[in-house]
C-alpha cells in the first residue's frame, strides 16, 4: 500500500486540476456548454456557476489533502462527482466526448477517496 500522502496527494490533485484549469482558467471550453446545457442555468450563468463550481473542486482538494473530518470529505466529494455525472449525462451527454470514460475514471476517483478515507480512520 503507497503512504496515506500519496493516496491523499494523488485524490487531491485531481479535484485541483479539474476545479483550476478548466473552470477557473476556463482552457476546456466544453465545459461551459455542458453548464449551458443545464435547464436551470443556460448561457447566462454557465461561465459564474463554473467559476463557483471550480472554486469548489479545489477547495475539496485541499480538505481532502489534509485529512481532516476524511469520511466526510470523501462522501462530499462522492455526493459531487454523482451529482455533476448524473447532470451532465441526463443535459449535456452530446458535449461530453467519452461519457464511458468519464464514469470509469470517476469511479476509480471515488474508491481512491473512499481508500484514503478508510486508511485515515485507522490511524
Amino acid at each position: 500500500m503507497p503512504p496515506l500522502f500519496l493516496i491523499r496527494l494523488a485524490v487531491a490533485l485531481v479535484w485541483l486540476y479539474e476545479g483550476f484549469w478548466p473552470k477557473i482558467m476556463g482552457r476546456l471550453p466544453h465545459q461551459e456548454s455542458v453548464i449551458e446545457s443545464v435547464p436551470l442555468f443556460g448561457a447566462n450563468y454557465a461561465r459564474p456557476f463554473l467559476l463557483a463550481l471550480g472554486t469548489t473542486e479545489c477547495a475539496l482538494g485541499f480538505w481532502l489533502l489534509s485529512g481532516w473530518q476524511s469520511w466526510w470529505a470523501a462522501l462530499t466529494s462522492t455526493v459531487l462527482l454523482v451529482g455533476m455525472n448524473t447532470c451532465g449525462l441526463l443535459w449535456a451527454r452530446e458535449h461530453i466526448e467519452d461519457p464511458g470514460g468519464m464514469l470509469v475514471k470517476n469511479f476509480t476517483l471515488i474508491v481512491l477517496t473512499w481508500v484514503a478515507a478508510g486508511q485515515s480512520a485507522l490511524i
